[in-house]
C-alpha cells in the first residue's frame, strides 16, 4: 500500500505488470467471505478493538484504490473480475467500521470516474447500499466525509439512476455538500485541539510495562506513534491516509476528515458545473425542503447580494443548488484560513499538515467560484453590484498583505477566478474596481511565477482590463504602461503559450479607440510587432513540435494569423511612426 501511494504511476504500472491484481483480487474476495464467517472476539491493541480481517481488507482496498487510479489495466481487471460486489460488501460495515467504509468510498469514487463499463454492475441492490450510507444520521466528521465520498460516487454513476429519481438524488447530493461546507474548519480545529489537551490532562496513568505486554501482543501499528506528517498523496488532491494516524489522535483524525470532505465536495461541484446540459425530462420531481423559502431568502451573500447558480444544469437543479446555500458557502471558503487555527497547527507537529489542507480547501473554493462564473449569466450572479463586491473580495485576497502572495497553487486559483470575473464584467460593461496600479503590481508579480497558468492568467487579466480602459477618456498613459508590459512578455517569455496570450491581449487592448491609438503611436506598437512577427513564426516552427499539445499549437496558429491581420489593420489606420 505504501509503495503504491508514494511511488506514483510508475510503481503502480510495475505492480500491474508483475500481476499484483491476481493475488489482490483473491484476497479481496477472501476477506469479503470472511466478514460473514463467525469470528472470534476482537483482540485489544492498546485499548482498541482489532478485527484483523477488516484491517486486512482496509489495506487491500487502499492498495486497490491506488492502483486502479493509476493504471487502466487494473481498472479493466476490476470490471472483468466483478470486484464491485466484494467492495460493496465491505461497505455494509459502515455502521461499525467507518474507517473501512471511508477506504471503500474512496476506492468507489476512483473506479466509477469515467468508467462506463462499470455502470451496468450498479443494480438496484448496489444503489440501495449507497443510499443507506447517504442517509445515515451520524454526525461525526468521519461520517460527513463518508457521505461526501458516496455522494461523489453517485454523481459518477448518475446515468444509472432512473430519470424520474435523478432530480431528488442530485438534491440529496447537494444537501450533503452543504452540510460539509457549512462547518467552520478553523473553529473546529480550535475546538478539537482544546478537546485533545483536556483529554490528555485527564488521561489515566500509563499502564505498567508488564500489563502493556499483555495487551499489545500480536499488535501491529500502521504508523509510528510519533508520526508528525500525514504522507502525501499523488493525484486528485491527496489520498486519504488518516486511518494511519495513531489511534490516540482521534481529534486530529476528525479535523482531517472534515477538511478532506470539504475539499472533495468542492472538487465534485466543479465537475457538476462543467457537465453537459441534461435534457429537461431528466430532472423531474426535485424534492423541495420545507425550509426552501427560508433558504432562498438567505441565498444572497450578506452585504453583497451575491447569488450564484451553475446554469449548465436545469432550472430545478439550480434551485436545489441555491436552496442548499452552496454558493454562499463556497464564497466563505475562499477566505484565508482562521489565523488562530493556523497558529495552533504551526506549533503542534502532529497538526502542522492541516495547514496544507486548509490552503487546499481555499484553492478548491476559488476554482469552484471560477467554474460558476464561467457558466452563469449576470442576473443569476446577482447583478453588477454583486460582481463588483466579489471583485473587491478577490482583490483583498491578493492585496491584503504587505507582499503579494507567492504560493503557486493559490496564485493560479485566485487569478483564474479573477480572470473569469473580469471577463464577465467586461462583457456587460460593468465598471471594474481594481486600480491600474494594482493591476500592474499583480501582473509584475504573477509574470515571475514558475507556473505558466499563472502567467497566462495575469496577462489575460491585463488584456481584459486594458480593453475596458481603451474605451474611456484620458487613459493613454495607463495604456502605454500596459502595452509596454505586454510587448515585453510577448518578446521575452520562454513559453510560447504565454507569449501568444500576451499578443492576444495586445490585440484586445489596442483594437479600437482614440486613447489606444495615441498610446500605440507613443510605444511604437506597429513597428515593434512588424519586427517581432518573423521571430514569433520561427519560434512556432522550431519549438512547437514535441513541446506543445495539438490544441496549444492550434491556438498558436490562430495567434500567428491574428498577428498578421492586426498589423495589416494598424497599417490601414496609417499609424506607422515617422
Amino acid at each position: 500500500r505504501n509503495l503504491s501511494a508514494c511511488g506514483g504511476f510508475d510503481v503502480c504500472d510495475d505492480m500491474v505488470t508483475d500481476d499484483i491484481m491476481t493475488p489482490l483480487v483473491v484476497l479481496l474476495k477472501e476477506c469479503s467471505t470472511g466478514l460473514d464467517a463467525n469470528q472470534p472476539s476482537p483482540k485489544k491493541c492498546r485499548g482498541v478493538n482489532k478485527n484483523y480481517i477488516e484491517d486486512i481488507a482496509n489495506e487491500a482496498i487502499n492498495l486497490l484504490w491506488n492502483i486502479c487510479e493509476c493504471n487502466n489495466t487494473a481498472l479493466y481487471i476490476f470490471n472483468k473480475e466483478g470486484c464491485l460486489e466484494a467492495v460493496l460488501h465491505y461497505m455494509k460495515k459502515f455502521t461499525t467500521n467507518v474507517d473501512l467504509a471511508i477506504s471503500v468510498a474512496n476506492c468507489l469514487q476512483a473506479v466509477t470516474e469515467d468508467n462506463p463499463d462499470l455502470l451496468s454492475s450498479f443494480n438496484a441492490s448496489a444503489q440501495q447500499i449507497l443510499e443507506a450510507v447517504m442517509m445515515s444520521p451520524e454526525s461525526t466528521m468521519k461520517h460527513i466525509l463518508l457521505r461526501t465520498l458516496i455522494a461523489g460516487t453517485i454523481w459518477n454513476i448518475k446515468d444509472t439512476i432512473p430519470p424520474g429519481s435523478l432530480g431528488s438524488t442530485v438534491n440529496a447530493i447537494l444537501k450533503i455538500f452543504s452540510e460539509s461546507l457549512a462547518i467552520d474548519a478553523g473553529e473546529t480545529i480550535i475546538r478539537m485541539n482544546e478537546a485533545e489537551k483536556n483529554r490528555l490532562k485527564l488521561a489515566v496513568e500509563p499502564e505498567t510495562e508488564e500489563n502493556m505486554s499483555d495487551t499489545t501482543e500480536n499488535c501491529v501499528l500502521s504508523e509510528d506513534d510519533n508520526m508528525e506528517e500525514i504522507p502525501k498523496g499523488k493525484l486528485r488532491g491527496e489520498n486519504d491516509v488518516s486511518d494511519l494516524l495513531p489511534s490516540d489522535k482521534w481529534e486530529l483524525k476528525e479535523v482531517t476528515a472534515l477538511l478532506t470532505a470539504q475539499q472533495t465536495a468542492l472538487e465534485i461541484i466543479v465537475n457538476m458545473c462543467c457537465s453537459e446540459d441534461p435534457s429537461d425530462d431528466e430532472w423531474e420531481e426535485v424534492s423541495s425542503s420545507d425550509e426552501s423559502d427560508l433558504f432562498m431568502e438567505n441565498s444572497y451573500n450578506e452585504g453583497s447580494g451575491l447569488l450564484l447558480s451553475p446554469l449548465c444544469l436545469s432550472d430545478e437543479v439550480n434551485s436545489a443548488f441555491l436552496n442548499n446555500l452552496i454558493p454562499k458557502k463556497i464564497l466563505e471558503k475562499t477566505a484565508f484560513p482562521n489565523s488562530v487555527a493556523v497558529d495552533i497547527c504551526m506549533h503542534n507537529p502532529s497538526w502542522k499538515p492541516l495547514i496544507k489542507k486548509l490552503n487546499a480547501v481555499q484553492c478548491r473554493a476559488l476554482t469552484c467560484l471560477q467554474s460558476i462564473l464561467l457558466v452563469s449569466d449576470v442576473d443569476c450572479l446577482g447583478g453588477a453590484s454583486a460582481l463588483q463586491s466579489l471583485a473587491q473580495h478577490l482583490s483583498q485576497l491578493i492585496f491584503s498583505k504587505t507582499e503579494l502572495p507567492t504560493d503557486t497553487e493559490f496564485l493560479e486559483a485566485v487569478t483564474s477566478a479573477l480572470r473569469a470575473l473580469l471577463q464577465t464584467m467586461a462583457s456587460k460593461n460593468i465598471s471594474q474596481c481594481m486600480t491600474p496600479e494594482q493591476l500592474l503590481a499583480l501582473c509584475e508579480a504573477g509574470i515571475q511565477s514558475s507556473n505558466a497558468s499563472v502567467r497566462v492568467n495575469v496577462v489575460s487579466i491585463l488584456g481584459i482590463s486594458g480593453s475596458v480602459l481603451a474605451k474611456g477618456q484620458d487613459t493613454a498613459e495607463t495604456l502605454k504602461m500596459i502595452g509596454k508590459f505586454l510587448l515585453e512578455v510577448a518578446m521575452k517569455e520562454s513559453s510560447l503559450v504565454v507569449a501568444g496570450e500576451a499578443l492576444d491581449a495586445l490585440f484586445d487592448v489596442f483594437a479600437d479607440g482614440e486613447e489606444a491609438e495615441r498610446a500605440a503611436l507613443q510605444i511604437k506598437l506597429l513597428s515593434t510587432l512588424k519586427e517581432f512577427q518573423p521571430v514569433f513564426r520561427m519560434r512556432i516552427r522550431k519549438e512547437g513540435k514535441g513541446q506543445y499539445s495539438t490544441d496549444q499549437l492550434c491556438v498558436l496558429d490562430n495567434v500567428k494569423m491574428n498577428l498578421r491581420r492586426f498589423i495589416a489593420y494598424q497599417e490601414t489606420l496609417g499609424r506607422t511612426p515617422t
